[in-house]
Order: structure tokens, then sequence, then C-alpha cells
């Protein structure tokens, strides 16, 4: 059902138009009346419709859209800016350890393991607990159609008893001379065996075949034959020809299972889909962590620095409340490290708890280090593809297709039991009679004795209030199906849209906070040429050096959460049109439903 893709698609659709009108026909829909019953034909119009309607305006401008970046007001030449690139910024965080994270919960230094995007995002869909959990829903669904199917089983039944008659009799008298027994007295044995099965129309067949042997103890009479041996062979069919007849209403059950099993692997798909999103979310979160710990790390380093500038100068020119204005500024930023070596030990736990490695368990104190640094590549969209791979490809909607086909199978039932009851009942019952077992069974194979029966038995309630009520819920449900599959369409248009506005943001902001982050960096790089020119540190000049420094670092921190947003944004944005497995190289295969074995 889950195969892994060594080549995965890449962002945009390529669905035809009509895919999703296809997948419409799967079932009847609904109304927005609910005083006319509608027809069939006006109900499946009605579903392609709320569709088309969705994806009118985005037909009118099919044409993709690329991501374009904003223009800075920033100039620097090739050399000033690779300078400004090492000072700050993603790139000069490149091959940079982390700092020394201290001891973990154990007691014991940290352990860490590199892992790349790919491999958490493999791990989570085959090993996070609600995904496992998940897989099982469909084998129990289908273990649902196996009971459903076994009601057109053929039945063995059997039937034995015993029975000793010792009955007192009223004798008549006539002429003074008693005629008859004063009791009944006789040993009865009687079996039965046979198959019965239900039929796909709604009735029930059954063969069966047995004996009676009955030996007469009663005194003063004599019957022939005694002992009497009586086998029979029965055949008996019992058929609505009205209410509850034909398959529509005796494979109801079996239809509804397998519909179930359906939606159980819709639900797993749907479970797949928010857990690949989790993973990749949870990712790029843990890469944040990283980079503000390294940012962090970096601030206390300069802030140390120039801490330990004012220590040497105490005995020249440094007042000791510039030295102690400097120190505060240290330990706070001491206070942010240990901040931030929380805040990623927290993001690690959070990986691991989604992608449930075995070995590398939550309780456990390994961190995990993102392997995969964000990347700012513009991607190429169109709101019509996205809007038709999400209707193609959302198992909610598909589930709501379900829901609108189990409406209408209940439906079909409640027409059959409104109508009255019309059963027809034939037998033919084959008899022998002999003191001869293999003499009365010859009996039966030259039909001496035959039997036949057959009956119609009719039954309507005054008014039919109970399937008339019954049948007009039905109907309602099944407009209420339709409406819910057309509410489900509206509400992944709007996901669709927002993820979309949500990756044009961020790509945006990506470039918005570079230039902050270059700006912030320059004016740092300045004050370091003017400290290095400069023989007394003034108290302006110590205020303006440090909060220079955390206007870089908070410079530095909007920029990699803006690369990170983006990140997240396009997995979500996968998400909303439901190709996230397939963006991570994962395929999903649905297999096909089986027709019911009845």
């Amino acid at each position: 059902m889950i195969r892994r893709d060594r080549n995965p698609g890449g962002l945009r659709a390529n669905h035809p138009h009509t895919a999703a009108a296809a997948l419409l026909l799967l079932a009847a829909g609904g109304c927005s009346s609910p005083f006319r019953e509608p027809s069939s034909g006006e109900l499946r119009a009605s579903i392609i419709t709320s569709a088309q309607r969705e994806l009118a305006e985005a037909q009118s401008s099919p044409s993709p859209i690329t991501l374009t970046r904003n223009t800075s007001d920033l100039e620097f030449t090739p050399e000033r800016r690779a300078e400004l690139e090492t000072m700050a910024g993603p790139t000069a965080y490149a091959g940079v350890d982390l700092p020394d994270l201290g001891p973990d919960l154990l007691g014991g230094a940290t352990r860490a393991f590199s892992i790349n995007l790919e491999q958490a995002v493999a791990r989570a869909v085959e090993e996070n607990l609600s995904i496992q959990s998940a897989r099982l829903a469909p084998a129990i669904s289908r273990q649902q159609i196996a009971a459903a199917e076994a009601a057109f089983d053929w039945v063995l039944f059997a039937d034995l008893s015993w029975q000793s008659i010792d009955e007192p009799n009223a004798v008549p008298v006539i002429g003074g001379i008693p005629i008859g027994s004063g009791a009944s007295q006789s040993d009865n044995i009687n079996y039965e065996t046979g198959l019965r099965k239900q039929l796909t129309s709604g009735g029930e067949f059954s063969v069966s075949q047995g004996q009676g042997y009955r030996d007469n103890q009663s005194p003063g009479v004599s019957v022939f034959p005694d002992p009497a041996q009586s086998p029979f062979v029965n055949l008996q069919l019992s058929q609505p020809l009205l209410r509850g007849f034909g398959s529509d209403v005796a494979l109801a059950e079996v239809r509804l299972a397998r519909n179930l099993e359906r939606t159980s692997i819709y639900q797993l798909k749907q479970s797949l889909l928010a857990t690949a999103t989790d993973a990749e979310r949870a990712y790029w979160n843990l890469a944040l962590a990283r980079q503000n710990l390294q940012i962090q790390q970096r601030l206390l380093e300069r802030g140390v620095e120039t801490r330990d500038i004012l220590a040497n100068r105490r005995v020249f020119d440094v007042r000791p409340a510039e030295y102690a204005d400097a120190v505060a500024t240290v330990e706070r930023r001491k206070g942010n490290v240990i901040r931030a070596v929380n805040a990623l030990r927290n993001a690690s736990d959070e990986l691991k708890s989604i992608i449930n490695d075995p070995e590398l368990t939550t309780g456990g104190e390994a961190l995990l280090v993102p392997a995969d640094a964000p990347v700012d590549e513009p991607i190429t969209f169109s709101l019509l593809d996205a809007l038709t791979a999400a209707i193609d490809n959302r198992p909610e909607l598909q589930r709501a297709l379900l829901n609108i086909q189990d409406a209408s199978i209940r439906r079909q039932v409640a027409d059959s039991l409104r109508l009255p009851l019309l059963d027809l009942t034939a037998q033919a019952r084959f008899q022998g009679l002999n003191e001869d077992l293999g003499e009365a069974y010859e009996d039966i194979t030259e039909a001496q004795f035959v039997d036949l029966l057959a009956g119609i038995r009719f039954e309507q309630p005054i008014g039919n209030r109970a399937g008339e009520a019954q049948y007009r819920q039905r109907q309602l449900e099944l407009m209420q199906a339709s409406v819910d599959y057309r509410a489900a369409v509206q509400r992944i248009v709007l996901e669709v849209k927002r993820a979309l506005r949500q990756v044009e943001t961020n790509f945006k902001l990506i470039e918005q906070s570079r230039t902050a982050r270059l700006a912030a960096t320059e004016n740092v790089r300045t004050l370091q040429v003017l400290e290095r020119t400069t023989q007394a540190l003034s108290p302006d000049f110590l205020d303006l050096k440090f909060r220079r420094q955390e206007a870089l670092a908070i410079a530095e921190l909007e920029e990699a959460q803006a690369l990170v947003n983006y990140q997240i944004a396009l997995a979500e944005l996968v998400a909303a049109t439901g190709t996230a497995l397939e963006r991570n190289g994962i395929r999903f295969v649905v297999p096909e439903a089986a027709e019911p074995s009845p």
C-alpha cells in the first residue's frame, strides 16, 4: 500500500482538469432544498457543479506564475558582500559545530546524530505510532466485509428429537362395548438435517432430509407398518416480491462494509499526509532551533570579546559602571544560550516522537542534528493546477464521495422497505413410509408421495408512516452528504489558496530579512573599524556596540525564521494539494475494490 519512490515528483500538478469530474460520478449527490425530492441527475449535477464553480475563475487564467524576489536598496561590492556573509547569516555558520551543550538528563555528554529531511519523512511514515494504528483500520474493515458476506454462506443445520408417549385415552363405548385403547403408548425418534442459504435476491432457499421412526406400543391397537420408518426430502424457497426484493437490498451491508474499507484506506492516506507534513515541520523547526543556538552563541562570543577588552582597560579609562554593564550584558546572553540549548533539545525530542525510530527513542537523550539547510529557490505554480490536484488527491473529498454512496445505498434500502410486504413461499416434500428403511427411501426416489405447497403473504401498514418517514430520513441524509461534499470542496480550496499565499509571502520575506541582516552586519562591521581606530570606549559607544550586536542577532534570526517558514509553507502547500507523499518519494497504492463474492 505504501511504496518508496526514488524519483519523487515536483511541485506542479499535471492532472487533467476533467479528473475531478470523473471522481464525482462515483455517487449520487444532493440538492439545496429539503422540501422537494431531487432526481438522481439533479443530485449528480449539483456535486459536479460545486467543483466546477470553484475552478471557474482559475480556468480563465491557467498560466503558471514564478515567484520573484524583491529588489534591495542596499548595494555592496562583491568583496564587501563576501565579507558580510562571513560575519553573519546562514553561510557564516556553515561547517561550524554546535557549542558544548553540557550534560544531558542522564548526566553524560550529548550524543548527536545527523539526519536529513528525506530520512526523517521516510521513517515517520514507516514508524509513526499514529500511522501504525491507522494501518490496522483497513484490516479491521476487511473483517467486517467478510462478516457481511458470510450472511450468504451455506448454513448446515440439524435437529434430533426423541419422545416417549404414554397418555391415557377416553375410550368411546358403543352398545356396552369399549372401542379403542385406553392408552396411547409409543416411542418416536425424529431427525432432520440440511442446508440453507440467503439469496442475493433477498430470499432464502433450503434443502433438507430427515426421517421419523415410530414404535407403537398401545395396548389392543395394531398399526401397519409397525415400527414405521418415514424418511423425507424437503425443498423450500421463500422470496420477497416487493419489500426487500433484489440485490440492492440484500447486498447493502456488503457494499457498506466495502465502502467502510475504502474509507479506512483514505483515512490512512490522510494520516500519512499529516504525518509527513508534521515531520517536515518538526525537521525545519529543529533546523531553526539549531540556527538560533548558533546565533546566540556568536552573540555571546562578541559580548565576551568586548567585555574582555574592557577588563584589560579597567586600569586606564574604563569606569566600573561601564565594565559592570558589559558583564550584565554577557550574563544575559549566556541565559539566552541556555534557553536556546533547551529549545534545541525539545525540538529534537519532538522530531523523535514523530519519526518513532526504534534506535532513536523519545526517551533517549540522543540529539538529532539536521543535515539539510533551508533553501530559497523560487517555485512556479498555477492556481488551477493546485486546485485540480487538491480535488483529485485530497482523501477528505474521496471520503465525502463514499459518504454520498453510503447515503444512496441506505436510501435504496429505505425505498424498498416502504413497499408492501408480498412474500412467496414454495415447498416440495417427498415422503416415504415402510417398515423397511430401504423400501421407504424407494418411495422417495419414485416420488410416490409428494406434498406441494405454495403461498403468498401480504402485509401493508395503514398509512405506512414508518416506511415513508424512514425513506424521507434517508433522502435528507443523502442531501446532507452532498452538501457536506460541497463544503469540503470549499474548505480545501480555501486551504490551497492560503497555502499559496503563505509560500509567496514567506518567499518575499526572505529577501526582506536578508537585506535587513546585511544592513545590520554592515553596522557592526563599521563599529569594529571605529573601535580599532578609537583609543577610548565611551559609554555611548559601548552601548551602541552592544545594541548593534543584538540588532544583528535579531536580524539573523528573522532571516533564519523566514527561510524555515518558506520550507514549512512549501510542505503545507503540497499537503493542501494532497501530493505530499509524491513530493517525498512515497507512492500510496490504493488496491482496486473487488466485487462482492455472493
